[in-house]
């Protein structure tokens, strides 16, 4: 299975994506390329700013628009 068809499948059970969630899972350090690959096929794939509550850093929390 590639990274595309088990990020789309996760995304699918209604499930939250970041970036370090996707090297843990998938081992994909760009989630963001994957994402865009997703939409070009017809995919409503979102992202939103997602404060860190302990380093309080921005990251991207993908998902997949109901």
């Amino acid at each position: 299975m590639t990274q595309q068809t088990q990020i789309l499948a996760f995304l699918r059970a209604g499930r939250v994506l970041t970036p370090l969630d996707a090297l843990h899972r998938f081992g994909t350090l760009r989630l963001a390329a994957r994402c865009h690959d997703l939409r070009a096929a017809g995919h409503d794939i979102r992202c939103r700013r997602f404060v860190t509550p302990t380093t309080h850093k921005v990251v991207g929390l993908y998902y997949l628009a109901p």
